[in-house]
């Protein structure tokens, strides 16, 4: 499918659906109506002589306008509303915690429904590439391992909605459930929690405004839109070294700027960022705000560094930082720890019976893809002993609509 996006950098909408297209790992190409009046013309012709944005066009002639992410995921053909109102299990969030254990149960016996607001395949998803992951030798690509989950899950009959955010989790006597932005209700013998996490944010002048417009946390999802420009990877880790190296397909330049005195990557992420004449790395930095030029624009990042501040030039940047937990939608539901993660017992059943937690957003979790999956394993074995008594006198008739 080719999508042409029409819309400019500083557009609200149009950072949405750039945002949306981007989760749901579809390529399209955007033109920046600022810059190209052709571009602004074609607008113009689709909306009686009006400028309105995001306008997005699509390989077979149709055309959406400030269309909702709704809209969206129902031109991509995305299933957002199950076929049922019961499952015996509800997985909220489709990383590898969360499909490992859904096909898991699935294979079990279990009726699964997997519940994703973003892109199928979390974060892991929309990584450039998995290294480390188990079965991989030569690595995999984030997208095709998130296709893999996907298809193995589906294989064992687990129903997957994609681009459905889920408002509430709750317990109705001896069922559990789900409600989604679209109003429905899902009720379950169980609940599983593979929330996951998201990019931290540095909290510094300017970067709210630049979001999706200068300042990204997805080098997959916005990186082609530096091709030939300078751009800065914030943070020291393996996210950033990886991400950094992935950027330089696109960006003539590439500067890590970490607060620390040496990156804090593995030894082999080091190694990859040395020996790359495309990427600088600036160590012992602080970054305090986001210069911009007259028009809006990202000009530059401004640091502090040994007492004095110091802008780096920059068409782009990009923040890895670590993780905060996925865990607002459930903080008043279970307990969690002071940093916001879901606490859970060893057979990662939190502190409400019947809802379980596997992932990123558990406390104590490596924040890996691999142990995420054993974590999705481990919970669906502790699932199916929860679920098999009382789904032996309990189950609803598995027909009816969530809607």
């Amino acid at each position: 499918m080719t999508i042409l996006m029409y819309g400019t950098s500083w557009c609200t909408d149009c950072k949405r659906a750039k945002q949306f297209l981007g989760e749901q790992r579809v390529a399209y190409d955007f033109v920046d109506v600022d810059a190209d009046a052709d571009g602004r013309a074609v607008v113009q012709s689709y909306n009686d002589g009006k400028d309105i944005i995001p306008t997005i066009v699509f390989d077979d002639g149709s055309v959406l306008v400030e269309p909702s992410n709704a809209q969206l995921a129902a031109r991509l053909g995305l299933q957002t509303v199950a076929r049922n109102a019961f499952y015996d299990l509800v997985v909220v969030g489709s990383g590898p915690a969360g499909l490992t254990a859904a096909l898991y149960a699935a294979r079990e016996g279990l009726s699964v429904l997997v519940v994703e607001r973003g892109g199928i395949g979390g974060q892991a998803g929309v990584t450039e590439r998995l290294d480390n992951f188990p079965g991989f030798p030569e690595g995999v690509t984030g997208a095709e391992f998130a296709d893999r989950l996907r298809a193995q899950a589906e294989r064992f009959g687990v129903e997957i909605l994609a681009a459905q955010e889920v408002t509430a989790v709750g317990v109705d006597g001896h069922y559990r459930t789900v409600t989604t932005g679209d109003g429905a209700t899902y009720a379950a013998f169980a609940v599983l929690l593979a929330l996951g996490s998201t990019y931290r944010r540095l909290g510094i002048d300017g970067e709210d405004d630049l979001i999706g417009a200068g300042v990204h946390f997805c080098a997959t999802c916005d990186g082609a839109f530096y091709r030939g420009k300078q751009v800065v990877v914030i943070g020291g880790g393996n996210s950033a070294g990886e991400e950094s190296v992935f950027l330089t397909r696109f960006a003539e330049r590439v500067t890590i700027v970490t607060r620390d005195a040496a990156l804090t990557a593995s030894k082999v992420v080091v190694t990859k960022v040395d020996e790359h004449p495309a990427i600088d790395v600036v160590t012992g930095a602080t970054p305090v705000g986001f210069a911009t030029s007259e028009d809006g624009r990202l000009r530059g990042l401004v640091v502090e560094r040994d007492g004095a501040r110091e802008e780096i030039a920059a068409d782009g940047a990009f923040v890895f930082i670590g993780l905060s937990p996925n865990s607002d939608l459930v903080r008043d539901v279970v307990d969690v720890d002071a940093a916001g993660f879901v606490v859970a017992d060893p057979g990662m059943q939190t502190s409400v019976p019947g809802v379980f937690v596997a992932g990123d957003v558990r406390s104590g979790s490596t924040k890996q893809a691999a142990s995420a999956a054993g974590e999705g394993a481990a919970a669906a074995l502790g699932i199916r002993r929860y679920v098999e008594p009382l789904a032996s006198g309990l189950r609803p008739a598995l027909t009816g609509s969530g809607g």
